[in-house]
């Protein structure tokens, strides 16, 4: 399995909400054809880095590259967790794609 992940600009804080619904919208049925897996995962971030607006960034794991493929993602690095919230997916997989973040 690859071990890239996607990630796609959603537009300022206004418009993301439309395509964080598709993306859920799209994401619940290929989640539940693939036998729910704990790897596959939408979080996203709001971010600025010194804009006067907040951008909202999807980043798919790789186990959602059909998903992320489906919208125009582009290959990227796996993103820290900080500051990330859930999008879709099991809850689990916080612990399967960040496991460094549960290190004591």
């Amino acid at each position: 399995m690859t071990k890239t992940w996607y990630s796609k600009s959603l537009g300022d804080g206004m418009w993301a909400p439309t395509v964080i619904a598709q993306i859920e919208e799209g994401f619940l049925p290929l989640f539940a054809e693939a036998g729910s897996p704990s790897e596959m995962a939408v979080f996203t971030r709001t971010e600025s880095q010194g804009r006067l607006h907040c951008e909202v960034i999807a980043y798919f794991s790789p186990a959602a590259a059909g998903i992320a493929k489906a919208f125009e993602a582009e290959p990227c690095e796996a993103p820290s967790r900080e500051g990330l919230d859930l999008l879709a997916g099991d809850p689990q997989s916080w612990e399967r794609l960040f496991p460094e973040s549960h290190r004591t």
